[in-house]
């Protein structure tokens, strides 16, 4: 099982999304994700998602909270088990990055854009709750969700 990180950047009313239109073989092609990757030998999950901001966005993270714990059934890519945070960042222009295009998202704008299903659950978990959450997203080989339970 792969670890990863995600994390929803705010300021000013708007999240820091990440469209994912410039790698090849990617298992987020087309969608609009958060800020994250996997974590490295030896590294704990907020020193990588302090490291992916950084590398993805050259932001450096304040305010850094564990909001979730996803596991990822994903037959098609590999399941994952994902770390999920939520923070703001220090004033600062965000740089391009080659994984897609950064755009600041007005909160409530974010479910119109095309996401992953799963992320239709637990972003509106983020907004409404402050406890830490366990997920879990059930894919089919088709990318289709086909199940889900929530746990606190």
């Amino acid at each position: 099982m792969k670890l990863t990180t995600l994390c929803y950047i705010e300021r000013d009313g708007c999240w820091l999304m990440l469209h994912r239109v410039k790698k090849e073989q990617d298992e987020n092609a087309g969608k609009w994700i958060g800020i994250g990757g996997h974590i490295e030998a030896g590294e704990t999950p907020e020193e990588c998602i302090r490291r992916e901001a950084f590398e993805e966005t050259g932001l450096q993270l304040k305010g850094l909270q564990l909001r979730g714990i996803i596991t990822f059934i994903l037959p098609k890519w590999g399941d994952e088990l994902t770390f999920l945070y939520t923070a703001s960042a220090e004033d600062g222009t965000v740089r391009e990055t080659g994984e897609g295009v950064l755009r600041w998202i007005p909160i409530p704008e974010v479910k119109s854009l095309e996401l992953w299903p799963g992320d239709r659950i637990f972003l509106p978990l983020l907004e409404r709750r402050r406890d830490v959450f366990s997920l879990k997203l059930i894919y089919n080989e088709a990318d289709a969700l086909i199940g889900h339970s929530i746990e606190s």
